[in-house]
């Protein structure tokens, strides 16, 4: 067994000094504003279209090390580099957050997706702590309070489904919102805070949480129930294991050890579930009924599912002792370490094939941006200083 705090120097050590100077050094875009996130393997551009999700990310990232890790001018600089551009053109004429940008800030695709909204609402929220700026803080207020607003329909009018034939509600809304509230709790009224928090806690752990099945479902009808079809069928286990780390820190937050042993036994379960066994690593998406899933990308190993789930059996263990969350903690901790880092030219790929092969060698894309690694590693990093001082962990 590996001690704690070994663990805990490499990944200090990852994020410091391999994966965010890898963004700093090739993201910014210094004529127009904001940030590449198309990077390849050296970190040369590749496309120069801007994703606001992804731009919002990297704004929360520095930001949080900023306010967390050390106050360098460099890293608040970045920060406020992308804040800046967002604030000049990430929003439509209705406050809502576009999808996507051309690289000079034009609108590329609707509005269409609230996550942009989350990341944004996360983005200046944080920021605002490092600055003190009321115009961030409001802004993040704000963009928070339409989200809530659009919770029964997040698409809007932009939605494709034909509304009635076959309505279904997706967990990943209330999974946000379990760590978006406590993100920007600063900003807002102590009773709103714990109304959102108590409303995602339901949803997570009773309404998508499937008893016959010990799994949450990524889909389920309005009322709850199960559908028989593609969406109701869909397992998506990197969403289920990263909701229960933040469900685990509401439980310490709240001082409920029963919710806490939920969430840590769910983790085990959908992990137990999804690891695969023949290639090792966590599969993308499944069928609850093992069917073909409609995804092709089904089997792929990607980085954020492994990182969220090594957050979540460090919390696991940090918080309950069950040796079961540190024996898989190392299993995955070996498996991503193997794969996923490229020591040659820093940073981490995303996308392996089913036996574990780099499928796309890009550090960066549409999807994928500066977030979920430096995320994981520096909640590893405090997770795993905690263990190894036998101290909970300052959230």
């Amino acid at each position: 067994m590996t001690p704690a705090n070994t663990y805990a120097s490499l990944y200090r050590d990852t994020l410091l000094n391999d994966v965010i100077p890898f963004w700093q050094n090739h993201s910014l875009d210094r004529e127009m504003g904001g940030f590449y996130t198309c990077l390849d393997r050296t970190g040369q551009v590749y496309d120069t279209d801007k994703f606001i999700w992804l731009q919002a990310r990297q704004v929360w990232t520095f930001a949080m090390l900023y306010n967390r890790v050390e106050q360098r001018p460099d890293w608040l600089d970045v920060s406020r580099h992308g804040a800046d551009f967002l604030q000049r053109f990430g929003r439509a004429d209705d406050g809502s957050w576009y999808f996507s940008l051309t690289r000079d800030g034009k609108p590329l695709i609707q509005p269409y997706n609230i996550f942009s909204d989350c990341f944004a609402t996360m983005a200046f929220g944080q920021l605002s702590l490092a600055t003190g700026s009321d115009e961030q803080a409001n802004l993040a207020e704000s963009t928070f309070r339409q989200i809530l607003a659009r919770r029964d329909n997040p698409k809007g009018h932009w939605n494709k489904a034909v509304a009635g034939t076959r309505p279904l509600k997706n967990f990943a809304l209330p999974m946000i919102l379990c760590n978006l509230a406590l993100e920007i709790e600063h900003l807002l009224d102590k009773s709103l805070v714990e109304q959102t928090i108590d409303e995602c806690i339901y949803e997570v752990m009773d309404v998508f949480y499937d008893p016959a099945l010990g799994l949450i479902r990524e889909n389920v009808t309005p009322d709850g129930q199960v559908s028989d079809s593609f969406e109701g069928r869909l397992l998506n286990p990197g969403h289920a294991i990263e909701a229960m780390w933040f469900i685990m820190d509401l439980a310490v937050r709240r001082n409920d050890r029963s919710l806490l042993d939920r969430a840590v036994q769910l983790t085990l379960q959908t992990l137990e579930y999804a690891w695969d066994a023949d290639f090792g690593g966590l599969l993308y998406f499944m069928d609850a009924n093992g069917h073909p899933p409609q995804q092709l990308e089904w089997d792929q190993k990607l980085w954020w599912v492994h990182v969220e789930t090594l957050i979540s059996l460090l919390k696991g263990y940090q918080h309950t002792g069950d040796e079961r969350c540190w024996q898989w903690f190392e299993k995955v901790h070996d498996y991503t370490w193997k794969h996923f880092p490229d020591p040659e030219n820093g940073e981490w790929f995303g996308y392996l094939n089913r036996r574990g092969e780099v499928l796309l060698p890009l550090k960066g894309g549409k999807w994928k941006g500066c977030f979920h690694i430096p995320r994981g590693l520096y909640q590893g990093w405090k997770t795993l200083d905690a263990i190894a001082r036998n101290q909970p962990v300052r959230q």
